[in-house]
C-alpha cells in the first residue's frame, strides 16, 4: 500500500461494542465501504427506526449552545429593558438577568434544564398560592425566543432542506415484506414535514387529517393500505408512508380547548411570525404545565419504547447528543429486555454516555474525519463521516431496492470485472 493512501484505523472509527471493525492495513476506501455495506445489511432488518437530533437540523435551525446564546443576549439586550418598562408588576431588569444567570450557572448548556428549572418553580409557587412575576416573564421570554429561532421558512434552508429530501427519498419506498420506517426526532421545526410534502409522501405523525388535525396517539398503530384488487377484498400496506414522531413537540402543535380527548391540536404556522397561540408546545422539555411527563409528551415516549421492542429491528442515532435521560432510558430498557434490537451511534464525543461504553456487540459506533480533495484553486479540507450531511449522501441506503437485487448486480459486476481482467 503507498505510503500517501489513507488507512481506514487512522481516520475513522467502526466499533461493534469496543471492538475495532477496521483492519490494520485498511485503506480509507475499504472501511467507508465497509461501514456502507454493514449500514445496507442493518436497514434491511424488518424494523427500522431513526433517532434524529439537533445536528440534523443544524444548517437551518440554531444549534443548543447558539440557542441558550442567543436567549441570553434577549434576556440582556433593550428589547427586554423597554418590555419591562411597560410591565404591570413593575419588574427589574438587573433581577430579570439575575435570575437568568443563576438557572443557567447550573445548566450552563441545556436549554431543556433551564426550562425545566423555571416550570418547576412555576407550578411550586402555584401549590403554595404565590405570584412569582419575575419567573413568568421569563418563561414567556424564553419560549418566544425560541419559538422566533426555530419558525423560520424551511423553503429558504435549501441545502438542509435537501438533506432531508433526500433522506426520505431514500426511507419512504421500503421494501413492502418489511415494516414502515419511523423516525423519532427531537427537533421542534418543521424540515421533516416540509421534505415529506415536496415528495408527495404519506406520514403518521399522531394528528388526524381534515380541517381540526387533533392528536391521537392511536393513529401510531394504525396501517395504511390501499386495494390492490377490485374486485375482492385485498389489500397491502402503502410503501411510500414514514411515521414520525415528534418527541418534544413542535412549533405547530398547540393546547386546545376543543374537546378533544387529548386537547392537542395541529396549526399552521406563518414563517418568520410570532405565534398566532399562546399555548403552543414547542418548548425542548417534557416538563410541561403541571405534569412531569404530560400528554403529549408521555405518549409518544410510550410509542418510542414500544417501537424498540418490537423484534428484529434497528435504532440509527443521527445527530443527537444523549442529553435526555427519558430517551436515554427508553433505549436502556429495550437494550435489556430485546436481545434482537441493535443500535448504530453516529458520533463522536459523548463522555457521560454509557452506551458507548458497553462491550455489547449490538452496538455499533460510527465517526470520523476524513480528507476532502481539493477543487482546481482550493485547499483541501476536512469532512466527518458522523455528519447528517454526509450520512445522508453516502451511508444510508436505497430502501426500495431489495437485497436480492443488489446481489444479482453484484454477481453481474463481478462477472464484467472478471472479463475485463483477461
Amino acid at each position: 500500500m503507498s505510503e500517501d493512501k489513507q488507512l481506514a484505523k487512522d481516520c475513522l472509527i467502526f466499533k461493534q461494542g469496543q471492538d475495532s471493525l477496521l483492519g490494520d492495513n485498511e485503506s480509507l476506501e475499504d472501511g467507508i465501504e465497509k461501514i456502507r455495506s454493514k449500514l445496507s445489511d442493518l436497514a434491511n432488518i424488518k424494523n427500522l427506526h431513526f433517532l434524529m437530533g439537533a445536528g440534523a437540523s443544524s444548517g437551518a435551525i440554531p444549534t443548543m449552545a447558539r440557542l441558550i446564546n442567543i436567549v441570553e443576549a434577549r434576556v440582556e439586550g433593550q428589547e427586554t429593558a423597554n418590555d419591562l418598562a411597560s410591565h404591570p408588576d413593575d419588574l427589574i431588569h438587573d433581577e430579570v438577568k439575575a435570575r437568568f444567570k443563576s438557572v443557567k450557572d447550573v445548566s450552563p448548556n441545556n436549554l431543556e434544564d433551564i426550562l425545566g428549572t423555571l416550570y418547576s418553580k412555576r407550578e411550586y409557587s402555584k401549590g403554595i398560592n404565590e405570584k412569582d412575576s419575575l419567573n413568568d416573564f421569563l418563561i414567556e421570554l424564553i419560549e418566544s425566543q425560541i419559538y422566533s429561532s426555530i419558525n423560520i421558512d424551511c423553503t429558504t434552508a435549501e441545502d438542509s432542506l435537501s438533506l432531508y429530501k433526500k433522506l426520505y427519498q431514500k426511507l419512504a419506498l421500503r421494501n413492502r415484506d418489511l415494516a414502515r420506517v419511523n423516525v423519532f426526532t427531537t427537533n421542534n421545526d418543521l424540515l421533516s414535514e416540509t421534505a415529506l410534502g415536496y415528495l408527495n409522501i404519506n406520514y403518521n405523525n399522531g394528528f388526524s387529517s381534515g380541517l381540526s388535525r387533533t392528536f391521537n396517539p392511536a393513529r401510531f398503530s394504525y396501517t395504511f393500505s390501499r386495494k390492490i384488487d377490485p374486485s375482492v377484498e385485498k389489500y397491502e400496506p402503502l410503501e411510500n408512508m414514514v411515521y414520525l414522531y415528534k418527541l418534544h413537540g413542535s412549533i405547530s402543535w398547540i393546547e386546545s380547548d376543543d374537546n378533544s380527548f387529548f386537547n392537542i391540536k395541529e396549526v399552521d404556522v406563518v414563517p418568520n411570525q410570532p405565534a398566532k397561540y399562546n399555548n403552543v408546545l414547542i418548548y425542548p422539555t417534557p416538563l410541561k404545565q403541571n405534569k412531569s411527563l404530560g400528554s403529549p409528551y408521555a405518549d409518544l415516549i410510550r410509542e418510542f419504547q414500544n417501537k424498540l421492542l418490537l423484534q428484529h429491528g434497528v435504532l440509527i442515532v443521527i445527530g443527537y447528543s444523549f442529553s435526555d435521560e427519558h430517551i436515554n432510558n427508553a433505549i436502556y430498557s429495550a437494550l435489556a429486555s430485546n436481545s434482537s434490537l441493535s443500535v448504530v451511534i453516529f458520533g463522536n464525543y459523548y463522555p457521560t454516555e454509557n452506551l458507548t461504553k458497553l462491550t455489547d456487540r449490538r452496538i455499533y459506533q460510527i465517526s470520523g474525519e476524513i480528507d476532502v480533495p481539493a477543487k482546481t484553486g482550493t485547499a483541501s479540507s476536512k469532512e466527518n463521516i458522523h455528519y447528517f450531511n454526509y450520512i445522508v449522501n453516502n451511508f444510508i441506503p436505497d430502501l426500495d431496492r431489495s437485497k436480492d437485487v443488489e446481489i444479482l448486480e453484484e454477481f453481474i459486476n463481478s462477472l464484467k470485472s472478471l472479463k475485463g481482467a483477461k
